[in-house]
Parts: C-alpha cells; structure tokens; sequence
C-alpha cells in the first residue's frame, strides 16, 4: 500500500535514517528473547488451575478428548473447540498444556504486532533504519508484556480472544503487505479464509471489514470510492461473507445468556450509555495498569447522565474529532484513534454484554492504541540512548507487573480474594471465593463468602446447591438439606435432588434418600453419581442385588467414578466375590 506524500507529509523521523537493515538472524534473535522473557513472566500462571468458566467449557470432561473431532467442533466456535480438543487429546484435564498453547499464540501476535507496526510507521513516512525496527519491536513488546494482557492468556478460556485475534492480525498484516494497492485474488482468498476462522473462533472478529476499509479510505492516495473499487477482488465477497458473519452473530446473540438483545436486565441503550464511560476505562488501564481485576463490578448508566456517560461520549466525541482535525499532522496517531474505537465497537457499543468491563476486550484494540503511541514516540527528539533507556524502563515495569499478575493468577484462591478486595460489592466474585475456599477444605471461609453473596444478590439455585454441599462437610445437615430445598424451588437439577438424596442416607433417612434418588434418575437417567448415592442406599436397607446394579450403571456412565468403584469392590468382597 502506498502513501500519497502530498497528502501525508513526511514523517520528523525520517530524517533518522540510517543504513540499518532488518536482517534474517535478528528475527531469529529476536524471537528467541521474546520466548525466553515471555515464558518467565507468565512461568506463574502455566502451572495455574482452572478457574471461573474453564470449568463450563466442553474439554472440563473426562471424555472429551474421546469425542469424534467433528462432534467436538458443533458449536458457535469450531476451530475454538478444535484446540481443546488437541489440548484434551495430549494432556486430559492438566492444565498445563492449555495454558502452554495461550503463551504460544500470544507470542505469535506479538510478532504479528510488530510486523503491523513496521508497516504503519513506513506508511507514515518513516524511512527504513534502525529507528523504524527498534519503535516497531517496542509496540510488539508492550503488546506481549502489558500487564492487562494477562486475563486474555492466562485465563484458559479466554483463548478465544488470543486465537480469533491471531487469525484478525494474520489477515491484516496480509492485507498490508500487498505488493501492489490493488488486491490480488490470492491476497483476497488469503484473507477471506483468515476472516472465516476468526470469526469461527470469536464473533467479535467480525469487525474485520470495517478495519479495511478505513485502512483504504485513510491512507489512499485519491479519492476513497476508487480505493474501494480498485479492490473489488476482496470487498465483493467481503460484504458478502461480512452479512452472513453478521446474521451469524445475530442468531447467536438470540440464544446466548450472557449477551445479545434478550437480556432483560441489561437493555441496550443501559448498555450503551455504561460503555461511554467503559471506554476510558480501558484508555486508562492501557496508560497505567494499576488495580488489575478479574471480575469488574462496574455500575451501569441507566440513562445520559446517570454516573456521568454524558461527559464520558463527549469525550469520546472530542477524540474524534480531533482525530480528524489533526488528520494530516499527526496521521499515524490519528488513525490509530480511529481504529481503537472501531475495534472496541463489538464488544463496547450497542450490544449488551453481561460484564460492562473485561480486560481481555482490549486485547484485539490494543494494536490502535499502539498505533497512537509509536507517533508519539517517533517526534520525541531525544538523545537516543535516553528514549532507548526510557522505553527499556517502561518494559521493564510492565514485565515485573505482568510476573506479579500471573502469579494471583497462578492460585484460585489469591485470584478471588484479590477479585473481592478490588470489588468487595461484587457477589459472584463472592461466591467464587466461596468455591475456591471449598476446594482447599475451608468450609466455614466457603460458608462466609456464600453468604455475602447472597446478601448482595438474590443467591440462584447453584450457589444454594455449593453452599449445601459446604454446610454438609461441617456436618450440618439440617443446614444443608434446607439449602437443597431452596435450590430445588429455584430451578429442578438432577445435582441437587442427588446430593439431597446423599444427605439424607448419612442422616439414615434412607426412605426420603431413595425418593430423592429415584427422582434424579428420572430427571436425568445419565447422571452416574445418582446411581453412585443409590447404591449406597441399597447397601444400607440390605438390598444387595439392588445396589450392584446401580454400581455397574455408574461405572457404566462413568468408568472413571472412584466412589462406585470402591464401594462395588467392598460389596463384592462382602457377598464373596459374587457380580
């Protein structure tokens, strides 16, 4: 892509040239530092557990990884489910391996950024020197290092940012590095194919039309319909495959219950007006990365000037329009403006998402607010072992917080108590560290934190059924069979009709324990521990026939369930070996 210098003047910087080329072994050089350095600053959190929704996604299943390849990849994101599905395959359910590949797909967009910087700054008029290579690998380097990208990789399910987005930077930096401005038709296949497996893998890339048309309309060097229909080649599909992404989206936004238009608790424009202010949440978390959090508990704007969203669009307002006034002057950083915000529009405009505020949303912008930066960067006419020294201190701080980030991320339980303190007013950060308590055997720190929550939100049935399950290792039975109760009148589920049954066979109220179990198995009959707490049911009434039954269909559903398994063993020991 060229740039029409009467209309982009020459950049300050070109007069830094120097005759320094960008050489194979220092892309090799460089790409083994950045490995090394960004293997110790997340090193804490490749070790780390599963945490908050990795535990809903399909591969949290023994038996994923035994799932045909094309039945693991129905769904909304395929490709998404395609890497679980390999993680499943190599690893089972240590966690390790998942985090492993987030790390290598974050280091891959690294590059991708770097390679997007050059460009920009070379379409800006900066010539090529040593200048251009080392600002282009700073913008690489804070992508990789930035604190606030730690929730995007760190956080196994968050994949589908770091995926979707290393196909969006593939397909863009493809566009870019044409070698002529009008697309050829293997650059235009090239791209669809990238845009397709972006937006199988996260419906926010869908946005990817719109970026290269501003890239053409803003760099152009005539009018913006010719650039339009010089590149027929991709935008032809492009609209097409773009109506159909859209039209995708939409459907599942329809279902979807943590966003879309359905959520009767978050109208649009509730949603819109929140998003005003949501915007230089980011800016700031970009600029100063301070008071990271992993469950934002941000208030929404019920109207123009609830919480001040007025003043929050009219800033946004305001930087575009001097966005545009400044055009010609400050061309690198005026684009980059415009590109943020056209790629923060999925996620921060019109459509509802259930959190106002995610850290991972500014994963895919960040390449804008790069952008903005390097032109700052590049008219700081310092000696330039000052700025190296200064941009070296810079990544320096970012790759201390990141290690520190990663290491509450490293640890479910510091991550949630790191989460309440940040947003003691937040009831799911509660309950989760309710869980997280649960998990390490602190069933009264469980129990406390369960009820926060509940104080500050109405509890919904799976709280009650994990705050019974917690009553019940205390040996509080009445307690926990009351919560059970609560549940079931909030919503049927097999978990807690089978843990009511469970409760009732310790407290020997083996009539009221059948009636439970039997209910479950009927709710839903492939639940293999209703079978498990039914055996024991039988084991205790002397119905021995009765109870091997249930063990085998336990095992049956379940071969891995240990409790079946042991139980069936004893009473095999106990009848003398009979099956």
């Amino acid at each position: 892509m060229k740039t029409n210098k009467r209309n982009h003047p020459a950049h300050p910087a070109k007069r830094l040239h120097s005759q320094f080329t960008l050489k194979p072994w220092h892309i090799i050089a460089a790409s083994a530092a950045a490995t090394v350095v960004i293997f110790v600053v997340y090193g804490p959190a490749l070790n780390g557990p599963f945490v908050f929704d990795d535990m809903y996604l399909p591969f949290y299943s023994l038996h994923f990884g035994e799932t045909a390849l094309k039945d693991a990849m129905h769904g909304v994101r395929p490709l998404l489910m395609v890497t679980y599905w390999i993680n499943h395959r190599l690893s089972g359910l240590e966690p390790y391996g998942y985090h492993l590949f987030n790390v290598l797909l974050h280091l891959v967009n690294g590059f991708l950024v770097f390679f997007i910087a050059r460009k920009f700054l070379e379409m800006a008029g900066m010539e090529a020197g040593l200048h251009r290579e080392l600002l282009a690998a700073f913008a690489g380097a804070v992508f990789l290092l930035h604190p606030v990208q730690t929730e995007s990789v760190a956080y196994v399910a968050s994949r589908s940012e770091t995926l979707s987005v290393m196909f969006f930077y593939t397909a863009f930096a493809l566009f870019l590095y044409r070698k002529k401005e009008a697309v050829s038709w293997p650059v235009a296949v090239g791209v669809l194919i990238l845009f397709g497996a972006a937006a199988s893998t996260k419906e926010h890339t869908v946005v990817l039309p719109a970026l290269l048309l501003l890239t053409d309309c803003f760099w152009s060097s005539g009018r913006y319909w010719h650039a339009i229909r010089r590149n027929w080649r991709l935008y032809t599909p492009l609209v097409v495959a773009a109506a159909l992404g859209l039209a995708w989206v939409w459907r599942v936004l329809e279902n979807a219950p943590t966003a879309g238009f359905g959520m009767r608790d978050l109208p649009w424009q509730h949603y819109f007006y929140t998003q005003w202010r949501a915007m230089w949440v980011y800016f700031r978390l970009f600029l100063f990365p301070v008071g990271l959090n992993a469950d934002y508990d941000y208030p929404i704007s019920r109207n123009v000037l609830d919480r001040g969203a007025l003043f929050g669009l009219l800033g946004l307002i305001l930087v575009v329009g001097m966005a545009m006034y400044f055009r010609r002057r400050y061309t690198l950083a005026a684009y980059g403006l415009l590109v943020t915000l056209v790629l923060f529009a999925p996620t921060s405009s019109v459509v509802p998402i259930q959190d106002a505020v995610a850290e991972r949303r500014l994963y895919l912008p960040m390449i804008g607010l790069l952008l903005v930066t390097l032109d700052v960067l590049s008219r700081w006419r310092m000696n330039r072992m000052v700025v190296a020294g200064a941009l070296s201190t810079v990544l320096l701080v970012f790759s201390v917080l990141t290690y520190q980030r990663n290491k509450v991320w490293s640890n479910e339980v510091a991550l949630w108590e790191d989460t309440v303190a940040k947003s003691p007013h937040n009831a799911r950060a509660h309950a989760q560290l309710g869980l997280a308590y649960y998990a390490i055997g602190r069933y009264d720190a469980a129990i406390k934190h369960y009820e926060i929550s509940s104080q500050l939100k109405k509890p919904d049935y799976r709280l009650l059924i994990d705050w019974a399950m917690a009553e019940n290792r205390l040996h509080h039975p009445e307690a926990a069979i009351e919560k059970l109760r609560q549940s079931l009148q909030l919503h049927k589920s097999v978990y807690a009709y089978a843990l009511l049954g469970m409760v009732y066979a310790q407290q020997k109220r083996l009539e009221e324990a059948l009636a439970a179990l039997n209910t479950a198995a009927e709710f839903k009959p492939d639940y293999d521990m209703t079978y498990a707490y039914r055996g024991n049911v039988y084991v205790m009434m002397n119905k021995a026939n009765e109870a091997l039954r249930d063990y085998h269909r336990a095992l049956e559903l379940n071969p891995d369930n240990s409790s079946a398994r042991n139980n069936l063993m004893r009473l095999q020991s106990r009848l003398g070996g009979r099956q």
